[in-house]
């Protein structure tokens, strides 16, 4: 009985990623299996005599790994649910502590429910950052039967910030906010066309939350006497600075879920007309800041290590999942023209922008030296 059950199990998790669509109503990014016995009795059918017990307990870890796989949370922060999906729905609980998105994705109609975070912590070593749990089964493996059908939706008319990348959102009735964004993660840098599968793709994020979102500043200037365009800035969140402890070795990504990678991108530039991703760092230990400027290069995650010209433009965008599970953020700044030492007007901005450089990035080792 016990492998009977957990081969039914199996199946039904397989089904249930399938699970056909029902009628769901809409809103826009603030608001919006049966097992057969015979099959079950094939699945036991192979389990020598001699090695039923041993065979039971096998399918059962079975079981548990694959339930694991689909309702681990996933390890991204404001927390990606989806790729490349469409006609995304949000529906959220009357307690406001669990969503449900519905939506399209392969050609298949897909259920995902998500609960248990809310907001985000300051960076700490000791206390992990929040983080979802998500059921990508419609709550098959959470509850042992899919739950969507008979989710209630109590989504209110979403009244919080304007959020970038908007597919759906709504108020919950405890006052809290869910929110679904969409953004390309994986373009490659310095405005080089997509070559391979997948750099294309667009990220689908689910966050939840109450009160201010992160503050993200962008301020762009010169730097080393006029040599390059610079950019810089900071995220904070609740007046304290945004940044993780540790990174990967060789990309520089993130290695927590505190740390958080901040997306360039750059518009007319050398690359060609409209938006282009220049690159991707992260924000800066202890102050949340960072600094980039502007130079040729000859990028090792392009292929040969292609040459690339300075890519700054006539603006700038910084695209940034927000710390916890809250929304992503955006903000851009115009570039301040070509530098004129003789330009008196410049000349006075690029002492102020200095200055505020030097003031935000204290403490840090590196950002008062790009100045």
């Amino acid at each position: 009985m016990r492998t009977f059950v957990a081969f039914r199990s199996i199946s039904c998790a397989a089904e249930a990623l399938d699970a056909p669509a029902s009628a769901a109503k809409t809103e826009m990014r603030t608001s919006t299996f049966p097992i057969s016995d015979e099959s079950a009795r094939r699945g036991t059918a192979a389990i020598p005599k001699t090695s039923y017990f041993v065979a039971a307990v096998v399918k059962a870890g079975v079981f548990l790994t694959i339930v694991a796989l689909v309702a681990a949370p996933a390890a991204a922060g404001s927390d990606r649910v989806a790729l490349n999906a469409s006609d995304v729905r949000l529906a959220v609980a009357a307690s406001g502590a669990q969503a449900l998105l519905t939506y399209r994705q392969g050609g298949k109609t897909r259920h995902t429910l998500v609960w248990g975070a809310i907001n985000a912590l300051a960076p700490s070593e000791s206390v992990p950052q929040v983080r979802f749990r998500i059921d990508w089964t419609g709550g098959w493996a959470t509850y042992g039967h899919t739950t969507w059908r008979q989710f209630d939706n109590a989504c209110l008319p979403y009244d919080g910030p304007a959020l970038t990348g908007l597919l759906a959102a709504c108020k919950a009735p405890d006052g809290s906010y869910w929110a679904v964004q969409r953004w390309q993660p994986n373009l490659p840098h310095r405005g080089f066309p997509v070559y391979k599968a997948g750099q294309g793709d667009w990220e689908i994020d689910v966050s939840h939350w109450t009160g201010p979102l992160a503050q993200l500043e962008l301020y762009s200037d010169w730097a080393f006497d006029g040599q390059v365009h610079n950019i810089f800035g900071r995220l904070t969140y609740g007046g304290a600075p945004v940044h993780g402890f540790h990174t990967v070795k060789g990309t520089g990504a993130p290695q927590d879920r505190y740390g958080r990678s901040l997306y360039i991108d750059t518009l007319d530039s050398a690359y060609g007309p409209g938006w282009k991703r220049e690159t991707s760092i992260v924000f800066r230990k202890p102050t949340g800041v960072f600094c980039y400027s502007f130079w040729p290069t000859h990028d090792v995650s392009l292929p040969g290590r292609a040459a690339r010209p300075a890519g700054h433009g006539k603006a700038y965008r910084l695209e940034v999942v927000g710390p916890g599970v809250t929304p992503n953020l955006v903000a851009t700044a115009a570039d301040p023209g070509p530098w004129n030492p003789d330009d008196q007007t410049k000349v006075a901005y690029e002492q102020r922008m200095k200055a505020l450089q030097l003031q935000l990035s204290q403490g840090d080792a590196f950002c008062p030296t790009q100045t």
